[in-house]
C-alpha cells in the first residue's frame, strides 16, 4: 500500500529531577548541598532514509515518545543527557503541525536532520539554590516536560518530472515503454490508484526521474475524484508533462482537457504555473488524431513544446525523451519553503501571551491554566515543604493571588491545577 499522509503524536523526552543531597564525609563538617542537576530529555529527530519510499511505518506506529533525561546524583553528579530519538522517514517528507498548520520541516536529502520535538532540560538540584541566607537548602526542581506536539507528514515524491492529464490518456503506458517500471494498465479510468516512479535512461549517461500520477478530472483540487490526493507529489517536479489523447475516442474535447487540467494545478497551487512545460499529443496512431491535433494548435495559440507520439507504438518517443531531459537540466529547482533572506531586521510586536488563565467550574472550583503555570507546577517537587512554598511565592509573584481575590476567592475554597487541588488561603 502506498502511504503518503499521515498524521501522529510526538514527544520530546522530560527533563531528569534534581535532587537534594548533602555531603556528609568524615572530618568535613558543614559540607553543605551537593545535589546535582537532572539530564537533558531527547530530541525527537526526522531522519532521511533514501532506502524508504512511503509512510507506512506510521501508518502502524502513531505515538513516539522519546526517553527522559537521568535524575540528578548525590556528590554534585549531573544526570546523563538522553540521546536522540531518532525517527527514518523517506526523502521528499514535510512535516507540519496540525495546531498552527506551519511547516516545521522539509526534509529531502538523505542523512538530512530536523529536531521536530525538543527535550526538557534538567531540574535543578538543591547545590543551585544555595545562598548566603540559606546555605542549605532543601529545594530541587523537577525536569522540565518535553514538547510536545500532533504533526501531520506529507511525502511528496522527490521526481524530476510528472506526468498529468485526464484518465486512460495514456499516462502509465508511457511511462512503461521509456523506463522499467510496470505500473497496472487497463482499458477503465482510474486503474493507476498510487503514483509510479521510473528512471529514464537518455543517451549521453543522462537519465531522469518520471512520475506517473493518478489521473485529474475537473474539481480534483476540491476533493473530487482520485487526483486530489496526489496533486501533493507534482509540487516537487521541475518539469510537467502534459499528456493528452488526440484520439477523442471517449467524446471529449483535447483542447478543453488541457484547460481543465491546468486549471485544475491552478487552483491547488499558483506556483505550479511557474513550471516549464510540455504538451504530449498521445494516441496519434489512431485515425481521426491529425486532424484534432491540427485543431489544438489552432485554438492553442502559445508556443508551447507539443510533441505528437504513439506510447503503443512508440513513434516519436525519442524526440520526446531528448527534449523533457534537456528542459529538466535548464531548470533549477522549485523549493517548497521559501527562505527568509532579509537585508536588514525587522522587529515586530508581538502581544506576549498571559501566563495564567482563572476560570470557575459549575462545582464552584478555580481552575488555574496556562503554559507557563503548568510548566512551573510540573517542575515543582511536592514532597519538599520549602519546594511547595517557593512555589507559592512564585504564583504570589505572578499576580496569580490578586487575581483570585479579584474574583472572589474566599479562605478555603478550592483551585485546582491540572488533576491537583488545594484551599486559597488568605
Amino acid at each position: 500500500m502506498f502511504v503518503d499522509k499521515v498524521t501522529v503524536y510526538v514527544k520530546g523526552g522530560d527533563g531528569g529531577n534534581g535532587m537534594v543531597a548533602f555531603r556528609r564525609e568524615k572530618y568535613i563538617p558543614d559540607g553543605g548541598p551537593a545535589g546535582g542537576d537532572g539530564g537533558s530529555g531527547a530530541n525527537v529527530v526526522f531522519e532521511v532514509e533514501e532506502g524508504l519510499r512511503t509512510l507506512m511505518d506510521f501508518r502502524y506506529q502513531r505515538h513516539f515518545k522519546a526517553q527522559r533525561g537521568e535524575h540528578g546524583r548525590s556528590k554534585s553528579q549531573h544526570g546523563k543527557n538522553a540521546p536522540d530519538f531518532v525517527i527514518k522517514v523517506p526523502p521528499g517528507t514535510t512535516v507540519i503541525d496540525e495546531d498552527t498548520k506551519t511547516t516545521i520541516a522539509d526534509l529531502v536529502n538523505h542523512g538530512q536532520r530536523a529536531i521536530i520535538a525538543k527535550g526538557g532540560r534538567g531540574g535543578r538540584g538543591n547545590c543551585r539554590f544555595a545562598t548566603p541566607t540559606n546555605p542549605a537548602p532543601e529545594i530541587a526542581e523537577n525536569g522540565e516536560p518535553g514538547q510536545e506536539r500532533n504533526i501531520t507528514l506529507e511525502l511528496k515524491l522527490l521526481a524530476d518530472v510528472g506526468l498529468v492529464g485526464f484518465p486512460s490518456v495514456g499516462k502509465s503506458t508511457l511511462l512503461s515503454v521509456v523506463s522499467a517500471a510496470r505500473p497496472k494498465i487497463a482499458e477503465y479510468h482510474f486503474t493507476t490508484i498510487k503514483p509510479n516512479l521510473g528512471v529514464v535512461e537518455v543517451e549521453e549517461g543522462r537519465s531522469f526521474v518520471m512520475a506517473d500520477l493518478p489521473g485529474l478530472i475537473e474539481g480534483a483540487h476540491l476533493g473530487v475524484g482520485l487526483g486530489h490526493q496526489f496533486l501533493r507529489h507534482i509540487e516537487r517536479t521541475k518539469v510537467i508533462v502534459h499528456v493528452i489523447d488526440m484520439s477523442g475516442l471517449e467524446g471529449r474535447d483535447p483542447y478543453d482537457d488541457y484547460v481543465k487540467i491546468k486549471q485544475e494545478l491552478k487552483e491547488y497551487n499558483l506556483r505550479l504555473t511557474e513550471r516549464p512545460e510540455i504538451i504530449v499529443a498521445n494516441k496519434m496512431d489512431m485515425p481521426d488524431s491529425e486532424d484534432n491535433l491540427a485543431y489544438f494548435k489552432e485554438q492553442l495559440g502559445q508556443d508551447v513544446p507539443i510533441f505528437p507520439i504513439s506510447a503503443i507504438t512508440r513513434q516519436g518517443l525519442r524526440e520526446l525523451i531528448l527534449a523533457v531531459a534537456d528542459k529538466v537540466d535548464t531548470t533549477s529547482e522549485f523549493p517548497l519553503v521559501e527562505e527568509e533572506v532579509e537585508s536588514r531586521i525587522v522587529y515586530r510586536h508581538e502581544k506576549a501571551e498571559e501566563p495564567y488563565k482563572i476560570t470557575k467550574d459549575d462545582d464552584g472550583v478555580f481552575v488555574l491554566s496556562g503554559p507557563d503555570l503548568e510548566k512551573l507546577f510540573k517542575m515543582t517537587d511536592f514532597t519538599r515543604d520549602e519546594s511547595i512554598r517557593r512555589f507559592a511565592r512564585q504564583m504570589r509573584g505572578m499576580g496569580v493571588d490578586a487575581t483570585l481575590r479579584e474574583l472572589g476567592a474566599k479562605d478555603g475554597d478550592l483551585v485546582r491545577i491540572l488533576k491537583f487541588e488545594f484551599e486559597f488561603v488568605e
